[in-house]
């Protein structure tokens, strides 16, 4: 019988363990990582949101952001809110230090702050709405959300928001500004689970 591929969660801030429950809804097996050695047997991992120059000095002093960049160099990553913020090539508003996985462009809180907070429908590519119903648009939960201004030749829009990407893939790295864990839309959880899945083939 072949083991279910383990899905990591980042458990440094934000609600790491609405991600885990996610994961455990579409049937996957998950795990928080809160330390480095956490990483190892990882399928893929999940950064969600919080606070991105928060997350930034947790990693450099628990010695996190080099494995995290270890880890992606073989591994799947996906980035929820201010995860897809430490995904980006460069940060604005203010500009800070970043991961630099996915070459993009992220603007911090593009759609206000925590009491402009709503919910949107984003338009959906086709291969999104092969992982459940296939309705066009998806559940965007956005809470202090950054915007994607500026995207690769690389990176593949997967989902947008009046004409802006909302959910973008580079390669084996996913990012999106919304909270899909916080949504009974499981398709994007279902793609990255299927993105670590093609990738332990």
């Amino acid at each position: 019988m072949v083991e279910k591929p383990i899905i990591g969660v980042l458990a440094v801030q934000g609600d790491f363990h609405a991600h885990a429950k996610a994961l455990e809804r579409i049937g996957a097996k998950s795990r928080l990582a809160k330390k480095p050695i956490d990483l190892c047997g990882l399928a893929g991992l999940i950064l969600p949101g919080g606070e991105s120059t928060t997350f930034l000095k947790f990693l450099e002093q628990e010695g996190f952001e080099q494995a995290i960049r270890g880890f992606g160099r073989s591994h799947p990553i996906f980035g929820t809110c201010a995860g897809a913020i430490l995904m980006a090539e460069k940060v604005e508003n203010p500009p800070q230090r970043s991961l630099g996985l996915i070459h993009m462009t992220t603007r911090r809180n593009a759609y206000g702050r925590q009491l402009s907070s709503s919910v949107s429908r984003a338009e959906a590519e086709p291969e999104l709405m092969e992982e459940s119903n296939g309705s066009a648009t998806l559940e965007a939960v956005l809470i202090r959300a950054p915007q994607i201004t500026e995207v690769g030749q690389e990176v593949k829009t997967l989902a947008k928001i009046e004409g802006n990407p909302v959910l973008v893939r580079q390669g084996h790295y996913l990012a999106c500004t919304f909270h899909p864990e916080l949504s009974a839309d499981e398709r994007v959880h279902r793609y990255f689970l299927r993105m670590a899945i093609d990738n332990v083939i």
